[in-house]
């Protein structure tokens, strides 16, 4: 099978580490079609860079449906623009927020989020009520770091985000933590291993998720909501 995993940001090396987080978590035989727009923010840090987003991914999508993608990850905790890719195509659309706090609720009863800018927090926050995990979120934390310090080794990002995860797990009475940034899936395994408590990237979730409802042969419903836009 092929999934489209598509970085709404125009950050290249970003799009490389979601790459392979996506092709280490997939199974053998299916494709991971990773991409990212050319012409959008360098990073998404609030509600003006998501929307600044949303024309490219849409262009990515209807790119990657041609090459033959079977199902779309939107790696972007905002999850930008999901309702608009779902009415373009026929494929499960997934987005790493929903996918990781699915997960998240399935392993633990309870997790935090830890994000990158104190800007998120409301965005993800809505995000847990939207998807009905309000009762399992007990903190949506933020490490106070702008997106592209994840791109730079010397940055202290990583440092951060380790101290940030530290202090969830001790202050909030959470089980497990969901990583709120696709630039932080190269640190999910090692976080676990540290932590020694499920800490969940969403890119992993959503293309698990992904293969799950293609293999199932589980389309998006096309009755009203998600209905092809109609032509004008």
């Amino acid at each position: 099978m092929k999934i489209a995993v598509v970085n709404p940001n125009s950050c290249a090396p970003m799009t490389e580490k979601i790459r392979a987080a996506a092709e280490g978590a997939a199974f053998p035989g299916t494709q991971i079609l990773a991409s990212n727009p050319a012409d959008s923010p360098a990073s998404i840090e609030g509600h003006f860079d998501e929307a600044q987003s949303v024309p490219g991914l849409l262009r990515e999508i209807t790119a990657a449906e041609k090459q033959g993608a079977e199902g779309y990850v939107v790696a972007c905790f905002d999850d930008p623009g999901i309702g608009a890719c779902r009415e373009i195509v026929s494929g499960p659309v997934v987005g790493i927020c929903e996918a990781a706090m699915r997960f998240a609720a399935v392993v633990a009863p309870s997790f935090s989020v830890v994000t990158t800018l104190p800007r998120s927090v409301p965005i993800v926050e809505e995000l847990a009520r939207r998807y009905g995990c309000e009762h399992c979120c007990k903190k949506v934390r933020a490490a106070d770091i702008p997106v592209l310090e994840l791109e730079e080794k010397e940055s202290g990002a990583r440092e951060k985000i380790q101290a940030e995860i530290a202090r969830a797990f001790a202050e909030d009475g959470c089980e497990s933590v969901i990583l709120g940034c696709a630039g932080m899936a190269d640190l999910a395994r090692e976080f676990t291993n540290e932590f020694r408590a499920p800490v969940l990237d969403g890119v992993v979730c959503a293309v698990k998720l992904c293969e799950a409802l293609i293999g199932a042969k589980i389309t998006t419903s096309k009755i009203n909501s998600y209905a092809r836009p109609r032509k004008k």
